[in-house]
């Protein structure tokens, strides 16, 4: 067993106080990634801040006990180049001019 879980969870009093004071529809902006999810938390959302915006996280019943951190990343994917990726944004990109020229002619 890790040792934090030895110690119990860690949560941000703060962010329970502000959660226990508003109805679950609002979203309440967090910058305690560290904070653990409790059964308190449940049916919230959570805008959990990844270091440059709030991600809106809706709190569910599986995720108490994971950190709150664990539900926003902080990293952004960029696609893997090549000319295999090249070619098949092309057709991609082709593909929805037709679809647009079609609607297009079709509201006409």
């Amino acid at each position: 067993m890790p040792r934090s879980l030895k110690k119990g969870p860690i949560v941000d009093e703060k962010l329970v106080l502000r959660l226990s004071k508003i109805e679950p529809g609002k979203v309440v902006k967090t910058w305690s990634r560290w904070s653990h999810v409790t059964p308190v938390m449940v049916g919230h959302t959570i805008g959990v801040h990844n270091g440059k915006e709030h991600v809106p996280v809706k709190i569910v019943e599986n995720m108490v006990g994971h950190k709150l951190g664990e539900f926003a990343s902080t990293r952004k994917f960029v696609r893997h180049g090549g000319k295999m990726q090249k070619e098949l944004e092309q057709k991609r990109q082709e593909a929805e001019r037709t679809a647009n020229k079609a609607a297009s002619t079709t509201k006409k």
